[in-house]
């Protein structure tokens, strides 16, 4: 069933915004290289900030979901958004350190602030039918922003130099005068026009459901994590070239986006938990095809990995509000801000066998997390539709 045009003028406003929102989260690693060839920073101090910004951005979600649920906590998209632009802009222009470790921790409050927030206002334009598509169109514009904020920010200063970074305002106001339009009174009255009984704020459920869920996401993050981060040196090591080693990555995360709008729907259809042991099981082959192939066989394998894997992440993120139905706000911070920090902590594991053995064997074990997160997938309190025959959406109690 189509949603009605407010409905998806709506979700077409915040997608738009969760885009350009996250354009601002990549940008610090993209620029670390020009900040220590020109400020002399060691590779300890810069990756320092890199650390306040994630820590800032995971640590922070949960607490402004739970003010959102529990004390009605409405925070301006179009503030949020500019507050990350400005201070990631600010970035390219301060010379002293702790001016740029200001910077990255209120750019990462911008950055937090938003995702709660707007996910609360998602989850009320949702049905049990349409949860999972709705849910996806609106992860989406946060990967493609992801994707391009590296390439916007490297252009920009490959022409102007770090002060460049100061352009990056522009597709922030942009955004904020579409808003006006997209979303008239912004995101309270956004609210109030979508406004249909839901679960009281608060609602008592049990824990252990989300606590699963969550457990398996944090292993999916670090899968994914892992493989974002040592893929690229994996495929020089091929052969390939460093721009066609990020042509491919490129490809992979296009072949998530593509993955995770089908996910939505087909989670809608079958069911979220079967969905969601599809997607985890149907990503490990298709990692081991790549391993043990070359060339184009190789590529396309890698590509449905990413399609498997990052299929995933929407239909995770509709689960979570339907085990907190009270507590969307702060279901989405965890999600999106501790599943995903705690996730990129694994990588520091790959690392480590990097080190002690290879690469080869850092990216192998990377389906071990996969198989954790389909066994905690499987043993979900959440009801399975297709097998079971239940309404699509309800949660196990």
């Amino acid at each position: 069933m189509t949603p009605p045009r407010s409905v998806r003028q709506t979700i077409t406003g915040l997608s738009a915004a969760h885009l350009v929102t996250d354009i601002y989260m990549p940008v610090l690693p993209a620029i670390l290289p020009l900040l220590i060839a020109q400020n002399g920073y060691s590779y300890l101090a810069a990756g320092l900030l890199v650390t306040a910004y994630n820590i800032t951005s995971s640590f922070t979600q949960p607490v402004v979901g739970w003010l959102s649920d529990r004390k009605g906590l409405t925070i301006s998209v179009s503030i949020s958004l500019f507050i990350s632009a400005l201070f990631v802009a600010l970035m390219g222009v301060a010379q002293n350190y702790y001016l740029i470790m200001a910077f990255a921790v209120l750019a990462a409050l911008g950055h937090a602030c938003f995702h709660p927030t707007a996910l609360s206002l998602v989850s009320r334009l949702c049905s049990p039918e349409n949860r999972g598509a709705i849910t996806s169109y609106f992860v989406v514009g946060g990967n493609i922003g992801y994707a391009i904020g590296p390439v916007l920010a490297a252009a920009l200063v490959l022409w102007l130099g770090l002060p460049g970074l100061l352009l990056l305002i522009i597709p922030a106001a942009i955004m904020i005068f579409v808003l006006r339009h997209l979303l008239p009174g912004g995101i309270a009255a956004a609210r109030e026009m979508h406004a249909k009984p839901a679960s009281p704020p608060g609602e008592t459920r049990s824990i252990r459901p989300f606590a699963i869920l969550m457990a398996a996401s944090i292993l999916r993050a670090w899968a994914v994590f892992a493989a974002i981060t040592f893929l690229p040196m994996y495929l020089v090591t091929l052969g390939y070239d460093l721009v066609t080693a990020s042509a491919v990555m490129t490809l992979m995360l296009l072949a998530g986006v593509a993955g995770q709008i089908a996910g939505g729907r087909i989670s809608d259809r079958i069911g979220r938990k079967e969905f969601m042991v599809f997607g985890l099981v149907g990503a490990i082959p298709a990692f081991y095809l790549f391993f043990a192939t070359t060339g184009l066989i190789s590529v396309i394998a890698i590509l449905i990995f990413g399609f498997f894997l990052w299929s995933t992440f929407s239909v995770a993120v509709a689960m979570s509000h339907e085990l907190l139905p009270g507590n969307v706000g702060l279901a989405s911070g965890m999600m999106l801000g501790l599943a995903i920090g705690f996730g990129g902590l694994g990588v520091a594991v790959n690392g480590m066998i990097a080190d002690h053995y290879s690469l080869a064997a850092a990216l192998g074990t990377i389906p071990i997390p996969i198989v954790g997160a389909v066994i905690l997938m499987a043993l979900l309190p959440y009801p399975w539709k297709t097998l079971s025959g239940r309404k699509p959406g309800a949660c196990a109690p």
